[in-house]
């Protein structure tokens, strides 16, 4: 147990995507926290944006953004790791971060708003939630449906990735308690912002899990409670088993071209941009194809930051460790993004992002 002088407060909600990813962060560490709803005005602030989750420390400090607030547990409470040491475990746990915070947005955002059964649902869910405010908040995240590319055109599409996720999941989770093995990682912490945060908590998608992917299910429950005294082993010798190289297939296949149109979209606005100036959240539209369907996002800076921690994590590796993560994720899909070069770089200052000088 990480024992502190008093609680972390982490304000988030049940059904927010990215509080779902930081709530099982600190249950695995074993940590004292406090879970605060209806956090939005202190967001607001602390950080000068009405965005959660954020995070107080026991010493007052804030910090927000579900991946640094990995980065900053890890560095306060290492014991136990969220990050595996080894590099094919590493960067296929870097990955489906990856995937959750830039593709996982679709069938997150398409399973609660993508119909109009759907969004009577989830507006209704709003209400009980927020009341009178519910039809407001509806309005407003209905809207960024659509800019993450959820339409009547893209639901179809979306929805086959869904299918397949679920399965290539519930194969893995037939065999394996977690993504890398019988303990818990950050891989299983970030996948919970679309399966837990969205998917069960949604009426039609978790009809879904529970007809048709069981074992998914059961993975959920014990990434809400898990034994953070209790340390059982990731899988040895650096293994990802075929299960989970098929979930990362799935991942791979269906996002890594959309991710690398999203760094085309940011690094095509930042040729021109002033590094002095405010960086926008969003610069722009990717225009890209999911399952041979296309489909048009509004791309925010931010994507850039997500893609900027692996291929730094993968610029780290020595020849020999790079050479065996690319054997480990041959035919996965993800090949262009473990190559990929970036033009332009960001960085945080506070709770903004920055463009770094050009070389």
């Amino acid at each position: 147990m990480n024992a502190t002088t008093a609680p972390y407060r982490l304000y988030g909600e049940e059904i927010s995507y990215f509080t779902a990813k930081v709530r099982c962060a600190f249950r695995l560490k074993g940590l004292w926290f406090e879970e605060v709803r209806r956090g939005y005005a202190e967001a607001a602030r602390r950080t000068g944006r009405p965005m959660i989750p954020i995070v107080t420390t026991p010493e007052d400090e804030t910090w927000q953004d579900s991946t640094d607030i990995f980065d900053q547990l890890e560095a306060r409470h290492p014991e136990p790791p969220l990050l595996p040491p080894t590099p094919r475990q590493r960067i296929a746990a870097l990955l489906v971060e990856l995937y959750v915070d830039e593709i996982g947005l679709l069938p997150g955002a398409a399973w609660r708003w993508g119909t109009p059964s759907r969004r009577e649902a989830g507006t209704a869910y709003f209400t009980g939630l927020f009341g009178p405010r519910a039809q407001q908040s509806a309005s407003a995240v209905i809207g960024l449906a659509k800019e993450v590319g959820v339409d009547e055109d893209s639901r179809p599409a979306i929805e086959a990735h869904t299918h397949a996720l679920l399965a290539a999941l519930s194969a893995h989770f037939e065999v394996h308690p977690y993504l890398l093995g019988d303990r818990m990682s950050y891989a299983d912490c970030a996948l919970m912002g679309l399966v837990y945060g969205h998917l069960f908590n949604d009426l039609e998608s978790r009809t879904l899990l529970l007809e048709t992917a069981p074992p998914v299910v059961g993975w959920i429950d014990r990434c809400n409670t898990p034994a953070g005294f209790r340390v059982d082993a990731w899988l040895g010798d650096d293994a990802l088993p075929p299960t989970l190289h098929e979930v990362l297939r799935v991942m791979g296949a269906d996002g890594s071209s959309l991710i690398l149109d999203q760094k085309q979209t940011f690094e095509t606005w930042a040729a021109s941009a002033d590094a002095k100036a405010e960086m926008p959240r969003k610069v722009g539209t990717a225009h890209s194809e999911l399952r041979g369907t296309p489909i048009e996002r509004l791309v925010e800076s931010y994507s850039q930051y997500m893609l900027q921690r692996v291929t730094d994590a993968v610029a780290a590796l020595t020849p020999a460790e790079r050479a065996s993560v690319g054997v480990a994720l041959d035919g996965t899909g993800w090949e262009p993004v473990l190559d990929a070069t970036l033009t332009r770089r960001v960085r945080k200052r506070g709770f903004d992002l920055e463009l770094e000088p050009s070389a």
